[in-house]
């Protein structure tokens, strides 16, 4: 299905590029290919039990995909209050709406719930943020197992990625084939929080 197909079932509209809030901590809206969607829920690491949390959830675009395709619930955290209205309408009008919850707060502040064990990013924000988000998701845990899935990653987030002790790397998923040419960032990479 193409992206406008996708966002027809869904019934939302999730469609293009923001950059008009973006700067150098927090870039621009750019909702997640619904190919890249549609292999990381084949990929036997999302079931109905698990809850997600989308950290720079944009439109929420992510959340309603894998609550209609798993079942599972999901929360969007989105600090653009502008783009976090548009989320907040594709909840009213999604199918899987009744799944998603939508929330309009800056992510290195957001208290994770204890019941998360799913984190999906996709260069929502600065390493300078994501170092504060990783401690936020740390302080929360009880020791239960949290996958964290890191869509497109920069250079600087794989960079910082791999010096941290208390995650430990478990997979990748390849996505290069879904996309003409051969570039490397088209991969979601999965790391575990090790307590």
């Amino acid at each position: 299905m193409t992206e406008s197909q996708w966002d027809k079932l869904l019934r939302i509209k999730t469609s293009g590029r923001d950059d008009s809030h973006s700067d150098k901590y927090h870039y621009p809206y750019e909702p997640t290919p619904y190919s890249v969607l549609e292999r990381l829920a084949q990929s036997g690491y999302f079931g109905k039990r698990n809850r997600v949390l989308d950290y720079g959830c944009g439109k929420g675009r992510v959340d309603f995909f894998l609550a209609y395709q798993i079942g599972c619930p999901c929360i969007g955290v989105e600090y653009d209050e502008r783009i976090f209205e548009s989320a907040l309408k594709n909840k009213a009008s999604a199918v899987s709406g009744s799944k998603v919850e939508i929330l309009c707060e800056k992510a290195e502040v957001y208290s994770v719930p204890g019941n998360v064990d799913r984190m999906f990013f996709f260069n929502p924000f600065s390493v300078e943020i994501l170092k504060r988000v990783i401690n936020r998701i740390r302080e929360s845990g009880d020791g239960q197992e949290r996958l964290l899935f890191f869509y497109y990653p920069s250079d600087d987030y794989r960079t910082w990625l791999m010096t941290l002790d208390e995650l430990a790397f478990v997979n990748e998923i390849d996505c290069r084939d879904l996309f003409e040419g051969e570039n490397a960032r088209e991969r979601i990479l999965i790391y575990k929080i090790a307590y």
